[in-house]
């Protein structure tokens, strides 16, 4: 099971999990975010990337709010490096990884998987709190607790595994790009826009595009992103 957000960590973590032999069922969240063009470049992902199956789950994060992806607030641009790594960003939608996490341990448990990969990343993005570790471990904690499969098993039934955890933004690209990811088909805008024929471009200036673009030139590979 693959969290598949249509952006360039969780298609490298679905690569991961295809290399390390697993028949994999991608699930992408519909939760009312800004940058809606993910959802049609995680269908993307998962196609060109050997998913034997694509799932959207529609929530409303909306009715929580509190976050420049959820709501009528405004997304930060042209921030220095030094801000963008400093504090939890307003772009933090709360508790999202944590009802993400849920939700596809709850389809695991139906699938019959044990194993969920995230392309949670505590290097680029350690201003937020739902990408490091420790909440990963106390989450499979509570998921092997909380469910039928968990209390069932001997051992503990349920493993997130997060393969880029520990890696830069120019790491996690060329490992990528040594299993095969077309990054074109990602997107890692905040605040995406369209040209006059109606297809997405990359704003260039939200937190996530600064990285993104500074992780392919560190990788020494061509940015195949449409910046605006």
């Amino acid at each position: 099971m693959i969290l598949l957000s249509g952006g360039l960590d969780s298609a490298t973590a679905l690569a991961v999990a295809r290399r390390d032999g697993h028949r994999c069922v991608t699930l992408a969240i519909d939760y009312g975010q800004r940058h809606r063009v993910e959802l049609a470049a995680a269908a993307l992902v998962s196609k060109q990337l050997g998913a034997v199956e694509y799932r959207v789950v529609p929530i409303d994060l909306r009715a929580v709010g509190g976050s420049a992806l959820t709501a009528e607030i405004e997304v930060p641009k042209d921030r220095s490096d030094a801000a963008i790594s400093h504090g939890v960003p307003i772009t933090y939608v709360p508790a999202r990884n944590l009802t993400f996490l849920a939700i596809a341990a709850g389809l695991a448990e139906v699938v019959h998987a044990r194993d969920i990969y995230v392309g949670t990343n505590a290097v680029d993005y350690s201003g937020y709190p739902d990408c490091r570790r420790p909440f990963i471990d106390a989450f499979v904690a509570a998921a092997n607790l909380g469910t039928k499969a968990g209390s069932e098993s001997q051992e503990p039934w349920l493993r997130v595994h997060t393969p880029l955890s520990e890696l830069s933004k120019a790491a996690i690209i060329r490992l990528g790009v040594s299993l095969g990811v077309d990054y074109a088909l990602t997107t890692s805008c905040y605040d995406p826009m369209t040209d006059a024929s109606g297809k997405p471009l990359a704003c260039g200036r939200c937190d996530s595009c600064q990285i993104r673009r500074r992780g392919f030139e560190e990788a020494g590979v061509a940015d195949p992103t449409r910046y605006a």
